[in-house]
């Protein structure tokens, strides 16, 4: 029977891709597991809080100079791989695009950070970790992605992990250490992105070719619904630390800045597959919608279970896990691991929905409404009550935020019969 589901090249390409991604957050799974208790208890609550916030800040341009190409420009070129000369158009446009965003954002960060006396006495750290965004923009994801090519996604990825795990180790010994921190982050995203674009000039032999206003319009437009639903999701998982961090002090944003990122391992096990099945949910969408349809309905009947597993078993041990991975204090703080755990349930429930088939099919006007409305509910549930219940208040906004988005997708997919 495996015999016999390798024999389609789809298929093999499928698992080889599901296999490189795999590895690639099996460190991502093992490797944070390892620094993350050293750092919290190196730094403290305070500390830790203000690197987790100032990552949360830059993450807003990450996704700005991202601009949903993770996602149309992944589609683009996983129809078009096999022509060259269109591939090197679409991989030009897009860097050129990209550039540009950057800078836009360092522009707004310098502002921000030197006009705004919360940011101005930490200027530093921010701007460190903007290295992150520099990195991101080098790395071309998105191409390797729709080449089918994760490989070296994967052995890139280690590459910069591998470097901050044991620079951490080396380099930071105590409190007054955190801002090597989100300077060793930065340094490992920049090295990644440099040998990404060498591997993308000298293997792939795609050429840089200067496009056309045209050609950086379409991509624009290609992008414009994905970036805006970037931004809504942000909000939906990202955006809690930020919230928390503007209203609380810095040692209750670094409790529930280091349970959430103890949860976001937990998330990463399925990322390998959502992400090495999104070219291929693509390619048959655009082929057959009804067979794309089924091939995406099979997979998460496969996946979910497993999600379900995995969260009965954080919400039972949530407590213990805490306290053995971090320290005694942590475990005042289960609760958060708990309610995070019904979030992850419904994100990978909401990324077959929308992610795999609404956008993969073309629906991205659906998603986007979805995401909007989704988003609006989060904002109001973060800011109307983390004033007042502190990391509750971000918790409800996510939990709601999410399930609004599930509800929402599955009203127009009835209603409109998509």
């Amino acid at each position: 029977m495996i015999k016999n589901f390798l024999n389609s090249p789809t298929k093999k390409r499928l698992v080889e891709n599901f296999l490189s991604l795999s590895a690639l957050q099996a460190v991502n799974y093992l490797l944070p597991l390892i620094t993350l208790p050293y750092l919290v208890r190196i730094l403290g609550p305070e500390k830790f809080g203000l690197i987790a916030f100032a990552q949360s800040f830059i993450q807003y341009f990450n996704i700005l100079t991202d601009y949903g190409f993770n996602l149309s420009a992944t589609k683009e070129i996983s129809i078009h791989r096999d022509n060259k000369e269109k591939v090197s158009e679409i991989f030009s446009s897009v860097m050129i695009i990209k550039f540009g965003l950057m800078i836009i954002s360092f522009l707004i960060l310098s502002f921000l950070v030197f006009t705004i006396p919360k940011f101005r006495n930490n200027w530093l750290v921010y701007f460190f970790t903007f290295g992150m965004v520099l990195g991101n923009v080098l790395f071309p994801i998105w191409f390797f992605q729709g080449m089918e090519r994760m490989k070296y996604i994967t052995i890139l990825n280690m590459v910069a992990k591998l470097i901050f795990t044991v620079s951490i180790f080396v380099f930071v010994h105590q409190v007054s250490d955190y801002i090597f921190v989100p300077l060793i982050n930065s340094l490992g995203f920049l090295l990644a992105g440099l040998i990404a674009l060498m591997i993308v000039f000298k293997d792939f032999r795609i050429g840089f070719k200067m496009p056309s206003i045209y050609d950086l319009k379409n991509q624009l437009k290609e992008g414009w619904y994905v970036f805006i639903t970037s931004i809504q999701s942000i909000v939906l998982s990202s955006s809690s630390v930020f919230v928390l961090g503007i209203f609380e002090k810095g040692s209750i944003v670094g409790y529930y800045a280091a349970v959430e990122k103890l949860l976001k391992a937990f998330v990463s096990m399925f990322a390998p597959l959502t992400q090495a099945l999104f070219p291929v949910s693509s390619f048959k969408l655009a082929r057959n919608k009804s067979e794309g349809k089924r091939f995406i309905f099979k997979i998460s009947l496969i996946i979910m279970p497993f999600v379900i597993v995995v969260v009965i078993l954080l919400v039972v041990f949530a407590k213990q896990l805490l306290i053995l991975i971090f320290t005694e204090d942590y475990g005042h703080y289960a609760i958060i691991l708990q309610v995070l755990s019904v979030w992850l349930f419904l994100a990978v429930l909401n990324n077959f929905i929308g992610v795999q088939y609404l956008l993969g099919v073309g629906y991205s006007s659906y998603y986007f409404k979805s995401m909007s409305f989704a988003g609006i509910i989060a904002l109001l549930i973060y800011f109307t009550l983390t004033p007042n219940f502190s990391f509750y208040g971000v918790l409800l906004g996510m939990i709601c935020g999410e399930l609004s988005l599930t509800l929402t997708m599955l009203y127009y997919i009835k209603r409109y019969k998509l």
